[in-house]
Formats: C-alpha cells, structure tokens, sequence
C-alpha cells in the first residue's frame, strides 16, 4: 500500500496513464445481482447517425437549391432540425410534411422532397465505424443500437443494410415516442435488454447525447474519430 496523504494519492493517480487505470478498472467488487464487474464494460451501444450511417441532407439539397445561401436558409429555417427531431420521436411523416406545406406554401415542392427523396440524403455506411463495429463483434462483445430516428425511414436502413444483424437489439427513438438526451430512452435500452449502466459504454457523435447516457449511469464516448473511440474503448479495458 502507498503511504500518503490525500492529496498526494490524487496526485499519484491523475499522473497514471489512463490505459493503465482501464485495466486497473478491470479489478473491482462484484456486482451481487449479475456477479459480474461493477466496473468492467460488457456491452457497447451504437448510435447510428454519424458513427455508423452518413445521413445529410445536403446531400439531396444541393441538387434541388444549387444557391448555398438560399439553401443554408431553407435548411436552418423551414426543413431543419428542430423539426426533423419530432419525427424522430414519432411524428408521422405525412402530417409534419404537412405542417410545413401550410407554414410555407410556396415552397410546397422542396418541403415534400424532404421525405419523398429521403434516401437520396443517405450516402451509406461509415466505412470506419462499422469496421470498429465489427471488430467488437468478432471479439465477442454484446452490441446495441440506440438512434433518433423516424421509424418510418428506418425501416429502409433495415431493409438494405444487413450488418444490423449483429446488434442484439436496435432501440429507434421513432417508435418509442422519445428521443436522446431524454433519460427515459437510455433506460428503456438498459430495461429491456437487463443490462446494468456502468457497465455499458454508449457511442455517440453529440456530445449532449452522450452526456445523457452519462446523467443515467452509463459510460459514454463522444464520437469525434475511429481511432480516438477505439483507443478510449482499449482504455476501459477492452479488447479487440
């Protein structure tokens, strides 16, 4: 044991390598209900959009309002995100497509293409981020989903993308009528899968979001890299 004060102990500590405090992360009390870890990881959960899926709707606007300025407009003011997000959490898409057409009638034609031509704002899958997905997968590591997204455009991603197959469960916001950072959503993915909080580590490209899944107990990676989420992934103690 060291001998020293509080103060040099925190010392000691702030100065050790974080890979070295994953792994001593790795040696703790057990957890009485499932004899496992308190502080070990055994789950990882995916958000989608930015980590696993290019989703932009750019990607559509620039062939409909070829103006950058006119289309940053109509992107931050009419077809944004504060109106995208209630369809996340359940919206139809018929009645908020209508809800724009009424607010902003001459631009009928743009606000139906929105979801008409939704697809065309989805280039695909992150190369990288399924990569570390699967690598996860191939060590054995239990993984989940947890997205906002309107259930009615996630049915195409289930249709077309088969390495959805390798979650254990994919909780699309849409279809539960409640979206991140809310805390009743990061607990319904824990609820259903009987998954104990601190030892699941969520993934996700905002950093609120990832800090709601921290105000429930979770561990949380701010998605900004594959390598920077890989490394903190390796740093709690995983391998893969």
């Amino acid at each position: 044991m060291i001998d020293c004060g509080v103060s040099e102990a925190a010392e000691v500590f702030r100065d050790l390598d974080l890979r070295v405090l994953g792994s001593l992360a790795m040696i703790s009390p057990l957890n009485e209900e499932t004899g496992m870890s308190m502080n070990s990881v055994e789950a990882v959960v995916f958000d989608f959009g930015g980590v696993l899926f290019d989703w932009n709707p750019e990607y559509l606007y620039r062939q409909l309002i070829p103006d950058d300025e006119e289309r940053r407009w109509f992107l931050a003011e009419i077809c944004n995100g504060e109106w995208n997000i209630h369809q996340d959490a359940g919206r139809p898409l018929a009645e908020a497509t209508a809800i724009k057409v009424n607010e902003f009638p001459e631009h009928r034609d743009l606000i139906e293409a929105y979801y008409a031509r939704w697809t065309e704002m989805l280039a695909g899958p992150i190369a990288e981020g399924v990569a570390l997905m699967e690598a996860l997968h191939q060590a054995g590591v239990p993984l989940y989903g947890l997205t906002n997204w309107s259930g009615e455009t996630f049915v195409h991603v289930e249709d077309n993308y088969p390495f959805l197959d390798r979650f254990r469960d994919i909780l699309v916001s849409g279809r539960e009528g409640v979206v991140k950072p809310d805390p009743e959503i990061y607990r319904l993915l824990l609820s259903r899968n009987q998954l104990v909080a601190e030892q699941c580590v969520f993934i996700d490209d905002s950093r609120k979001n990832a800090d709601g899944a921290l105000a429930v107990g979770m561990r949380a990676i701010h998605h900004v890299s594959v390598d920077k989420t890989a490394d903190e992934l390796r740093a709690m103690g995983m391998a893969f």
